[in-house]
């Protein structure tokens, strides 16, 4: 059986991710996939804590570009997360995985608040936990969560899911040229603008001494494959 290279993570994902190939929304096929995935990488008995964009319905910033108050806008963001997270949930206790969501913006009926020693005890007792709703504060991203988040658990590392297989000098999308790094540190990010995470993120990591691992989540078994330590993606530290 492969050996997990960590004790506890923290797995943040896009809310884009769960789209699949949808424009907007939640595709359950995709959330299953990925469940499926998180499911293996607990049987290892490595203890997770998730966080989970909101993109994928509406993106606070891109809502106050359009003319939206940018408080307003943002709360919108942050529910959503609450929505994914919920998905994420459900599928994931389908897996058999017992799952928590704790969100930073109160809701009982749906949620717990967050409450850090009872988010350690979860996952110390093999559950996952979920982490909506952002910080709970406007003009702060997911990213910045998953950071914060990251620092009060005690994660190992941050590991970053997303479209492409890791950082790379330019948009990959636009640029065939372009080319990907595979460590890169703090700094080089903030300095060439590297299109990690928010500046806001990065130096929480950076002050703190958190490494991030961003990979691409479309191909299947990565997510279990960089907790064992495997070199895949980029590592983001230093």
């Amino acid at each position: 059986m492969d050996q997990p290279a960590y004790k506890r993570v923290l797995l943040k994902l896009s809310g884009e991710a769960l789209m699949g190939r949808r424009c907007s929304g939640i595709d359950p096929e995709v959330v299953s996939a990925v469940a499926a995935e998180i499911r293996d990488v607990v049987a290892l008995g490595v203890q997770l804590g998730i966080v989970i964009g909101g993109g994928n319905i509406i993106r606070g910033l891109a809502a106050s570009a359009e003319g939206m108050e940018r408080t307003s806008a943002d709360y919108m963001g942050m529910l959503a997360t609450v929505i994914n997270s919920l998905a994420l949930q459900s599928a994931l206790e389908r897996a058999g995985v017992t799952t928590r969501v704790q969100t930073a913006i109160e809701m009982k009926e749906v949620a717990e608040p967050f409450v850090r020693r009872r988010a350690i005890r979860h996952m110390e007792k093999g559950r996952v936990v979920i982490f909506a709703a952002g910080t709970g504060n406007p003009y702060f991203t997911t990213d910045t969560a998953a950071a914060l988040r990251a620092v009060e658990i005690n994660a190992d590392i941050i590991l970053k899911a997303t479209k492409v297989d890791g950082v790379y000098d330019r948009d990959p999308v636009q640029y065939a040229d372009a080319v990907m790094y595979d460590k890169v540190s703090y700094t080089e990010v903030l300095n060439k603008n590297l299109k990690v995470m928010d500046a806001t993120a990065i130096s929480l990591c950076r002050d703190n001494g958190l490494f991030l691992n961003v990979f691409n989540l479309q191909k299947a078994g990565n997510i279990r494959c960089v907790i064992c330590g495997e070199k895949v993606g980029t590592i983001v530290g230093g």
